[in-house]
């Protein structure tokens, strides 16, 4: 009797002792999704009618930022760094708004698949030329960024296209409830679907451990070559889905990149994920991105230079930079 109720007491114990486990774990992205809803509130505060329109707005302007910051991620936790990537979005969003304006909504459908193709083989050409070359990751996608965006004024010199009006309905709106934007949904699913799958797979290990240390990845039997490459190739794939969002939420490509890669690399750095690799996820940064925008969006509902915006986020980058340095060394220390 004595032994079964050891038991039972041992149960909450143990349940107790995972929560705080996992909150040691991930107290850095607790504490965003915490900012976040301070934010929020905030925001309601210095602006009453800020209500569903705003909800759906945020979400429509955050989730190209959000697929190009998941995007990021996964490069950076394998020890890299893609600086294409805004270009690698205005290429797949030109090219999918030039093949679809005039055309069937059976068409736009075949447009996306293949514009999700070609983010797959633009990722692969940024890794193989890294790995080949083996010239430093910042350099390779630097460059290529160029050739991206060149290539997207090659498609179109001006801002313009159309999108399938089934694009459009998949992120403009609710679904269910009008305070559940579509554009969150879809956020979550693509992440999910790919994400989830990944970091507890053979594949998701690999990235991290040759984030953390590539020779001892090497010597463990890792493929680090191959893990490189397809880390690249996931990036293509969600850079190419933010390049899709951008045609769906505007109804036109733009062949200018704009801020997203930069965007997407201040993201990563305030949602956790260690520039040296190894350590991070996604949901981090994508939180990171709603408060990066919300920022900016509490700066001018106060009638405040919007410039100040920039030099707010980059002051909240320095100190998140210079934390996360303290932390490590007092873990190398320990």
């Amino acid at each position: 009797m004595s032994a079964t109720a050891t038991v039972l007491d041992a149960r909450p114990a143990g349940r107790l002792a995972q929560l705080l486990g996992y909150a040691t774990r991930n107290g850095w992205t607790l504490g965003l999704v915490a900012l976040l809803a301070l934010l929020l509130v905030f925001t309601k505060l210095i602006q009453p009618s800020y209500g569903v329109p705003g909800i759906q707005g945020l979400a429509i302007s955050v989730l190209p930022l959000a697929l190009a910051a998941v995007a990021q991620a996964i490069v950076v936790i394998s020890g890299g760094i893609d600086l294409s990537v805004g270009s690698m979005m205005a290429l797949c969003s030109v090219i999918s708004a030039f093949m679809m304006k005039g055309q069937s909504e059976e068409f736009g459908l075949a447009v996306v698949l293949g514009v999700i193709l070609l983010g797959l083989v633009l990722g692969a050409v940024n890794g193989s030329l890294v790995v080949i070359t083996r010239v430093p990751d910042i350099v390779v996608t630097l460059a290529m960024s160029y050739v991206w965006a060149g290539a997207a004024l090659l498609v179109l010199k001006t801002p313009g296209g159309g999108s399938a009006k089934w694009l459009k309905d998949v992120v403009v709106g609710s679904l269910g409830s009008e305070w559940i934007p579509k554009a969150a949904v879809v956020l979550i699913v693509l992440v999910a679907i790919v994400w989830i799958p990944l970091r507890s797979s053979r594949f998701g290990l690999s990235i991290y451990a040759i984030g953390s240390n590539r020779l001892a990845a090497f010597r463990s039997g890792v493929p680090v070559s191959r893990t490189r490459i397809l880390a690249y190739v996931l990036a293509g794939l969600f850079a190419a889905l933010g390049g899709l969002s951008l045609t769906a939420s505007t109804g036109i490509g733009t062949p200018v990149p704009g801020p997203y890669t930069l965007n997407s690399v201040a993201a990563v750095v305030l949602g956790g994920v260690s520039l040296a690799g190894g350590r991070g996820g996604a949901f981090g940064a994508i939180v990171a991105v709603m408060i990066l925008q919300l920022i900016r969006t509490d700066i001018t509902f106060l009638n405040i230079n919007p410039n100040y915006a920039v030099v707010t986020q980059g002051a909240i980058l320095i100190g998140v930079v210079m934390i996360g340095t303290l932390v490590q060394l007092r873990r190398s220390r320990a």
